[in-house]
Protein backbone atom coordinates (compact mmCIF):
# COMPACT_ATOMS: atom_id res chain seq x y z
CA UNK A 1 0.00 0.00 0.00
CA UNK A 2 1.14 3.69 -0.67
CA UNK A 3 1.89 5.71 2.14
CA UNK A 4 -0.60 8.52 2.98
CA UNK A 5 0.17 12.05 2.47
CA UNK A 6 0.85 13.58 5.68
CA UNK A 7 -0.24 17.15 5.06
CA UNK A 8 -3.08 16.38 3.21
CA UNK A 9 -6.88 15.97 4.21
CA UNK A 10 -9.77 15.25 1.53
CA UNK A 11 -13.11 16.60 1.41
CA UNK A 12 -16.12 15.03 0.12
CA UNK A 13 -18.81 17.06 -0.37
CA UNK A 14 -22.00 14.97 0.02
CA UNK A 15 -24.98 16.98 -1.92
CA UNK A 16 -27.84 17.51 -4.21
CA UNK A 17 -30.07 15.08 -4.92
CA UNK A 18 -29.35 14.17 -8.91
CA UNK A 19 -32.47 15.31 -10.12
CA UNK A 20 -31.34 13.65 -13.67
CA UNK A 21 -31.42 10.60 -12.30
CA UNK A 22 -34.84 10.68 -10.98
CA UNK A 23 -36.88 8.50 -9.67
CA UNK A 24 -34.05 6.58 -8.32
CA UNK A 25 -32.45 9.84 -6.75
CA UNK A 26 -34.73 11.38 -4.28
CA UNK A 27 -34.02 14.07 -1.39
CA UNK A 28 -34.08 11.46 0.66
CA UNK A 29 -31.91 8.87 -1.00
CA UNK A 30 -29.72 10.79 -3.28
CA UNK A 31 -27.59 9.86 -6.06
CA UNK A 32 -23.95 9.53 -3.49
CA UNK A 33 -25.99 6.16 -1.41
CA UNK A 34 -27.08 4.41 -4.19
CA UNK A 35 -24.95 1.52 -5.96
CA UNK A 36 -25.33 2.79 -9.37
CA UNK A 37 -22.10 0.34 -11.23
CA UNK A 38 -23.28 -3.20 -9.78
CA UNK A 39 -20.21 -2.74 -7.37
CA UNK A 40 -22.50 -3.79 -4.23
CA UNK A 41 -21.65 -0.50 -2.60
CA UNK A 42 -22.89 3.36 -3.13
CA UNK A 43 -20.79 5.57 -4.69
CA UNK A 44 -19.98 7.43 -1.58
CA UNK A 45 -18.53 4.47 -0.30
CA UNK A 46 -16.60 3.81 -3.35
CA UNK A 47 -15.33 7.21 -2.96
CA UNK A 48 -14.00 6.96 0.70
CA UNK A 49 -12.18 3.42 -0.22
CA UNK A 50 -10.90 6.06 -3.11
CA UNK A 51 -9.08 8.75 -0.81
CA UNK A 52 -8.48 6.80 2.73
CA UNK A 53 -4.98 5.22 0.64
CA UNK A 54 -4.10 8.91 0.62
CA UNK A 55 -5.12 9.91 3.78
CA UNK A 56 -5.45 7.39 6.14
CA UNK A 57 -9.03 7.15 7.58
CA UNK A 58 -8.85 10.02 10.16
CA UNK A 59 -8.43 12.56 7.45
CA UNK A 60 -11.67 12.45 5.35
CA UNK A 61 -13.92 14.84 6.07
CA UNK A 62 -17.66 14.99 4.54
CA UNK A 63 -19.53 17.62 4.23
CA UNK A 64 -23.38 16.76 3.66
CA UNK A 65 -27.18 18.12 5.06
CA UNK A 66 -28.54 17.43 7.98
CA UNK A 67 -31.21 15.05 7.05
CA UNK A 68 -28.39 12.82 5.73
CA UNK A 69 -26.19 12.59 8.40
CA UNK A 70 -27.29 8.79 9.76
CA UNK A 71 -26.94 7.20 5.89
CA UNK A 72 -23.63 8.84 5.82
CA UNK A 73 -22.62 7.40 8.74
CA UNK A 74 -24.11 4.18 8.11
CA UNK A 75 -21.96 3.87 4.65
CA UNK A 76 -19.00 5.21 6.55
CA UNK A 77 -18.77 3.73 9.46
CA UNK A 78 -14.43 4.28 10.47
CA UNK A 79 -15.28 8.54 9.90
CA UNK A 80 -14.59 10.59 12.97
CA UNK A 81 -17.59 12.76 14.42
CA UNK A 82 -15.42 15.88 14.57
CA UNK A 83 -15.25 14.85 10.63
CA UNK A 84 -18.85 15.59 9.43
CA UNK A 85 -19.55 18.84 8.72
CA UNK A 86 -23.53 19.05 8.53
CA UNK A 87 -25.44 21.70 6.20
CA UNK A 88 -28.73 23.61 7.43
CA UNK A 89 -29.76 23.94 3.61
CA UNK A 90 -27.45 23.26 0.07
CA UNK A 91 -25.74 26.95 -0.36
CA UNK A 92 -23.81 25.81 -3.54
CA UNK A 93 -19.94 24.50 -3.22
CA UNK A 94 -18.22 27.16 -2.25
CA UNK A 95 -19.56 27.41 1.20
CA UNK A 96 -19.76 23.33 1.58
CA UNK A 97 -15.61 23.02 0.75
CA UNK A 98 -15.19 26.33 2.02
CA UNK A 99 -16.24 25.70 5.68
CA UNK A 100 -14.32 22.43 5.65
CA UNK A 101 -11.18 24.05 5.03
CA UNK A 102 -11.93 27.40 6.91
CA UNK A 103 -12.22 24.35 10.24
CA UNK A 104 -9.38 22.36 8.64
CA UNK A 105 -7.00 25.18 8.70
CA UNK A 106 -7.94 26.00 12.50
CA UNK A 107 -6.57 22.64 13.23
CA UNK A 108 -3.47 22.88 10.60
CA UNK A 109 -2.04 25.92 9.38
CA UNK A 110 -0.04 24.18 6.69
CA UNK A 111 -2.61 22.09 5.68
CA UNK A 112 -3.64 20.98 1.78
CA UNK A 113 -7.01 20.06 1.05
CA UNK A 114 -8.92 18.92 -1.76
CA UNK A 115 -12.39 18.62 -3.30
CA UNK A 116 -13.91 15.04 -4.19
CA UNK A 117 -17.45 14.69 -4.84
CA UNK A 118 -19.54 11.65 -3.54
CA UNK A 119 -21.36 10.71 -6.93
CA UNK A 120 -18.43 10.12 -9.72
CA UNK A 121 -17.45 7.01 -10.72
CA UNK A 122 -13.44 6.40 -10.92
CA UNK A 123 -11.73 3.31 -12.32
CA UNK A 124 -7.99 2.83 -12.31
CA UNK A 125 -7.24 3.47 -8.89
CA UNK A 126 -3.59 3.51 -9.30
CA UNK A 127 -3.69 6.37 -12.16
CA UNK A 128 -5.71 8.41 -9.81
CA UNK A 129 -3.81 8.28 -6.84
CA UNK A 130 -0.82 9.56 -9.18
CA UNK A 131 -2.70 12.39 -10.20
CA UNK A 132 -3.80 13.29 -6.52
CA UNK A 133 -0.43 13.03 -5.32
CA UNK A 134 0.85 15.59 -8.22
CA UNK A 135 -1.62 18.18 -7.72
CA UNK A 136 -0.80 18.08 -3.86
CA UNK A 137 2.95 18.79 -5.11
CA UNK A 138 1.30 22.02 -6.79
CA UNK A 139 -0.64 22.72 -4.22
CA UNK A 140 2.31 22.71 -1.78
CA UNK A 141 4.10 25.66 -4.40
CA UNK A 142 0.90 27.57 -3.39
CA UNK A 143 -1.36 26.88 -6.84
CA UNK A 144 -4.46 25.70 -7.08
CA UNK A 145 -4.75 22.43 -8.61
CA UNK A 146 -7.48 20.64 -10.54
CA UNK A 147 -7.45 17.76 -12.04
CA UNK A 148 -8.30 17.69 -15.85
CA UNK A 149 -9.60 14.45 -16.80
CA UNK A 150 -8.17 13.24 -20.50
CA UNK A 151 -10.96 12.61 -22.83
CA UNK A 152 -12.16 9.30 -24.28
CA UNK A 153 -14.19 10.92 -26.89
CA UNK A 154 -15.54 14.80 -28.31
CA UNK A 155 -18.52 15.23 -25.17
CA UNK A 156 -20.57 17.76 -25.33
CA UNK A 157 -21.75 17.36 -21.89
CA UNK A 158 -18.69 18.66 -19.92
CA UNK A 159 -16.77 21.84 -19.66
CA UNK A 160 -13.28 22.09 -20.18
CA UNK A 161 -10.20 23.12 -19.20
CA UNK A 162 -7.39 24.59 -21.82
CA UNK A 163 -3.79 24.12 -20.53
CA UNK A 164 -0.95 26.76 -21.38
CA UNK A 165 2.74 26.03 -20.59
CA UNK A 166 4.25 23.73 -18.14
CA UNK A 167 5.33 23.86 -14.65
CA UNK A 168 8.09 22.73 -13.48
CA UNK A 169 7.46 20.93 -10.18
CA UNK A 170 9.50 17.86 -8.56
CA UNK A 171 6.72 15.51 -8.01
CA UNK A 172 4.56 16.72 -10.58
CA UNK A 173 5.82 16.17 -14.33
CA UNK A 174 2.51 16.70 -15.88
CA UNK A 175 1.58 19.52 -14.07
CA UNK A 176 0.31 22.83 -16.68
CA UNK A 177 -0.89 26.37 -15.91
CA UNK A 178 -4.67 26.30 -17.09
CA UNK A 179 -5.19 29.25 -19.47
CA UNK A 180 -9.09 29.17 -19.10
CA UNK A 181 -12.37 26.90 -18.74
CA UNK A 182 -14.79 26.64 -21.76
CA UNK A 183 -18.00 26.07 -20.72
CA UNK A 184 -19.73 23.04 -22.84
CA UNK A 185 -19.07 22.90 -26.49
CA UNK A 186 -21.21 22.11 -29.81
CA UNK A 187 -20.40 19.05 -31.19
CA UNK A 188 -18.27 20.18 -34.08
CA UNK A 189 -15.81 22.55 -31.16
CA UNK A 190 -15.78 19.16 -29.01
CA UNK A 191 -14.52 17.18 -32.01
CA UNK A 192 -11.90 19.96 -31.96
CA UNK A 193 -11.26 19.96 -28.44
CA UNK A 194 -10.60 16.37 -29.08
CA UNK A 195 -8.42 16.69 -31.74
CA UNK A 196 -5.67 19.27 -30.14
CA UNK A 197 -5.14 17.39 -26.37
CA UNK A 198 -4.94 20.76 -24.98
CA UNK A 199 -8.20 20.17 -23.29
CA UNK A 200 -9.15 18.60 -20.80
CA UNK A 201 -12.73 17.68 -19.23
CA UNK A 202 -13.62 19.82 -15.97
CA UNK A 203 -14.54 17.35 -13.12
CA UNK A 204 -14.78 19.63 -10.31
CA UNK A 205 -11.83 18.01 -8.30
CA UNK A 206 -9.54 20.83 -6.54
CA UNK A 207 -6.54 20.72 -4.14
CA UNK A 208 -5.04 23.65 -2.64
CA UNK A 209 -3.51 25.03 0.79
CA UNK A 210 -6.45 25.68 2.72
CA UNK A 211 -5.15 29.20 3.32
CA UNK A 212 -4.68 29.75 -0.44
CA UNK A 213 -8.39 28.80 -1.32
CA UNK A 214 -9.93 30.85 1.49
CA UNK A 215 -7.79 33.74 0.59
CA UNK A 216 -9.36 33.36 -2.78
CA UNK A 217 -12.99 33.47 -1.87
CA UNK A 218 -11.53 36.57 0.45
CA UNK A 219 -10.65 38.20 -2.68
CA UNK A 220 -14.00 37.39 -4.51
CA UNK A 221 -16.57 36.57 -2.12
CA UNK A 222 -15.87 38.68 1.03
CA UNK A 223 -19.15 38.17 2.34
CA UNK A 224 -19.08 34.57 1.87
CA UNK A 225 -15.53 34.43 3.24
CA UNK A 226 -16.32 36.66 6.75
CA UNK A 227 -19.52 33.96 7.61
CA UNK A 228 -17.11 31.30 7.13
CA UNK A 229 -14.78 32.81 9.45
CA UNK A 230 -17.74 33.37 12.07
CA UNK A 231 -18.80 30.06 11.52
CA UNK A 232 -15.34 28.01 11.72
CA UNK A 233 -14.29 29.98 14.69
CA UNK A 234 -17.38 28.85 16.95
CA UNK A 235 -17.67 25.37 15.20
CA UNK A 236 -15.56 23.16 17.81
CA UNK A 237 -17.71 24.44 20.72
CA UNK A 238 -21.06 22.71 20.48
CA UNK A 239 -23.20 24.93 22.28
CA UNK A 240 -22.02 27.70 20.07
CA UNK A 241 -22.24 26.08 16.85
CA UNK A 242 -25.95 25.88 16.27
CA UNK A 243 -26.96 29.53 17.37
CA UNK A 244 -24.30 30.85 14.91
CA UNK A 245 -25.04 28.30 11.66
CA UNK A 246 -28.93 29.27 12.54
CA UNK A 247 -27.48 32.96 11.68
CA UNK A 248 -25.07 32.82 9.47
CA UNK A 249 -25.64 29.94 7.11
CA UNK A 250 -28.82 31.22 5.58
CA UNK A 251 -27.29 34.21 4.52
CA UNK A 252 -23.97 32.77 2.51
CA UNK A 253 -23.74 33.45 -0.81
CA UNK A 254 -24.86 30.43 -3.35
CA UNK A 255 -21.89 30.16 -5.83
CA UNK A 256 -20.02 27.23 -7.25
CA UNK A 257 -16.28 27.29 -6.12
CA UNK A 258 -15.22 27.07 -10.29
CA UNK A 259 -16.82 30.89 -9.95
CA UNK A 260 -15.73 31.76 -6.87
CA UNK A 261 -12.08 30.43 -6.57
CA UNK A 262 -11.25 28.59 -10.08
CA UNK A 263 -11.83 30.80 -12.42
CA UNK A 264 -10.16 34.39 -10.57
CA UNK A 265 -7.26 31.99 -9.57
CA UNK A 266 -6.96 31.08 -13.47
CA UNK A 267 -7.03 34.84 -14.60
CA UNK A 268 -4.04 35.75 -12.38
CA UNK A 269 -1.92 32.34 -13.47
CA UNK A 270 -2.40 30.94 -10.20
CA UNK A 271 -4.41 27.88 -11.28
CA UNK A 272 -2.91 24.79 -12.26
CA UNK A 273 -4.08 21.23 -13.62
CA UNK A 274 -2.70 17.92 -13.74
CA UNK A 275 -4.14 15.69 -16.14
CA UNK A 276 -5.80 12.32 -15.18
CA UNK A 277 -5.36 9.61 -17.14
CA UNK A 278 -7.67 7.16 -15.15
CA UNK A 279 -11.79 6.43 -15.96
CA UNK A 280 -14.10 9.02 -14.89
CA UNK A 281 -18.17 9.77 -14.81
CA UNK A 282 -20.23 11.75 -13.40
CA UNK A 283 -23.25 9.77 -14.02
CA UNK A 284 -24.79 12.61 -14.85
CA UNK A 285 -27.88 10.95 -16.55
CA UNK A 286 -29.28 7.62 -17.34
CA UNK A 287 -27.37 7.71 -20.73
CA UNK A 288 -24.44 7.97 -19.25
CA UNK A 289 -25.05 5.03 -16.56
CA UNK A 290 -26.16 2.66 -19.10
CA UNK A 291 -22.80 3.51 -20.80
CA UNK A 292 -20.91 2.40 -17.47
CA UNK A 293 -23.15 -0.39 -16.40
CA UNK A 294 -21.14 -3.70 -17.20
CA UNK A 295 -23.06 -5.95 -14.78
CA UNK A 296 -26.04 -7.63 -15.08
CA UNK A 297 -26.68 -7.20 -19.29
CA UNK A 298 -28.47 -9.51 -21.77
CA UNK A 299 -27.99 -8.27 -24.90
CA UNK A 300 -27.38 -4.69 -24.83
CA UNK A 301 -29.71 -4.23 -21.46
CA UNK A 302 -28.22 -3.10 -18.78
CA UNK A 303 -30.29 -4.18 -15.87
CA UNK A 304 -29.98 -2.52 -12.37
CA UNK A 305 -32.08 -3.93 -9.27
CA UNK A 306 -31.28 -7.00 -6.88
CA UNK A 307 -34.97 -8.49 -7.55
CA UNK A 308 -34.93 -7.03 -11.09
CA UNK A 309 -37.72 -9.80 -12.93
CA UNK A 310 -36.99 -8.22 -16.70
CA UNK A 311 -38.08 -10.04 -20.10
CA UNK A 312 -36.17 -8.41 -23.38
CA UNK A 313 -36.40 -9.32 -26.93
CA UNK A 314 -34.27 -6.90 -29.36
CA UNK A 315 -34.39 -4.16 -26.16
CA UNK A 316 -31.35 -1.91 -25.64
CA UNK A 317 -30.72 0.64 -22.62
CA UNK A 318 -31.02 0.76 -18.97
CA UNK A 319 -33.62 -0.76 -16.63
CA UNK A 320 -33.39 -0.01 -13.10
CA UNK A 321 -36.34 -1.51 -10.98
CA UNK A 322 -36.39 -1.38 -6.84
CA UNK A 323 -40.06 -3.47 -7.43
CA UNK A 324 -41.01 -6.66 -7.89
CA UNK A 325 -43.02 -6.32 -10.93
CA UNK A 326 -41.97 -7.85 -14.50
CA UNK A 327 -41.00 -5.36 -16.91
CA UNK A 328 -41.24 -6.95 -20.43
CA UNK A 329 -39.51 -4.56 -23.24
CA UNK A 330 -39.31 -6.10 -26.95
CA UNK A 331 -37.93 -4.40 -29.83
CA UNK A 332 -37.02 -0.73 -28.48
CA UNK A 333 -34.15 0.57 -28.32
CA UNK A 334 -32.08 2.68 -26.16
CA UNK A 335 -34.66 2.89 -23.64
CA UNK A 336 -34.22 4.16 -20.18
CA UNK A 337 -36.87 2.40 -17.74
CA UNK A 338 -36.74 3.29 -14.03
CA UNK A 339 -39.44 1.62 -11.80
CA UNK A 340 -39.97 2.48 -8.26
CA UNK A 341 -42.29 1.64 -5.72
CA UNK A 342 -44.19 5.27 -6.25
CA UNK A 343 -42.97 6.62 -9.63
CA UNK A 344 -42.51 5.25 -13.22
CA UNK A 345 -40.36 6.53 -15.62
CA UNK A 346 -39.74 6.31 -19.22
CA UNK A 347 -37.68 7.91 -21.79
CA UNK A 348 -34.73 7.24 -24.55
CA UNK A 349 -30.83 8.14 -24.07
CA UNK A 350 -31.40 10.35 -26.23
CA UNK A 351 -33.82 12.68 -23.99
CA UNK A 352 -32.04 11.47 -20.42
CA UNK A 353 -31.09 15.35 -19.76
CA UNK A 354 -34.60 16.10 -19.77
CA UNK A 355 -35.85 14.34 -16.70
CA UNK A 356 -34.30 17.20 -14.97
CA UNK A 357 -37.64 19.15 -16.79
CA UNK A 358 -40.02 16.16 -14.64
CA UNK A 359 -38.33 17.10 -11.76
CA UNK A 360 -39.13 21.00 -11.94
CA UNK A 361 -42.74 20.37 -13.46
CA UNK A 362 -43.26 17.86 -10.35
CA UNK A 363 -42.22 20.83 -8.03
CA UNK A 364 -44.24 23.23 -9.70
CA UNK A 365 -47.00 21.11 -9.82
CA UNK A 366 -47.55 20.71 -5.82
CA UNK A 367 -46.39 16.93 -6.24
CA UNK A 368 -43.20 16.73 -4.00
CA UNK A 369 -44.03 13.75 -2.09
CA UNK A 370 -42.27 12.15 -4.84
CA UNK A 371 -39.06 13.61 -5.12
Amino acid sequence: MPEAIPDFYAVIPAGGIGSRLWPLSRADAPKFLHDLTGSGQTLLRDTWERLAPLTGPDRIAVVTGRAHRAAVEAELPEIADHNVVLESEPRDSTAAIGLAAAILVRREPDVIVGSFAADHVIRVPHLFDWAVRQAVAVAREGYVCTIGIQPSEPAVGFGYIKKAEQLMIDGAPEAAIVESFVEKPDLDTAKEYFASRAYLWNAGMFISRADVLLGEIAESEPHLYAGLMDLAEAWEDRDRRGPVVDRVWPTLNKIAIDYSVAEPAAAKGRLAVVPGHFDWDDVGDFASLAKLNSHGRKNDLAVLGANARILSDAASGIVVSQTSRVISLIGVKDIVVVDTDDALLVTTSEHAQRVKGVVDALKLSGQGDVL
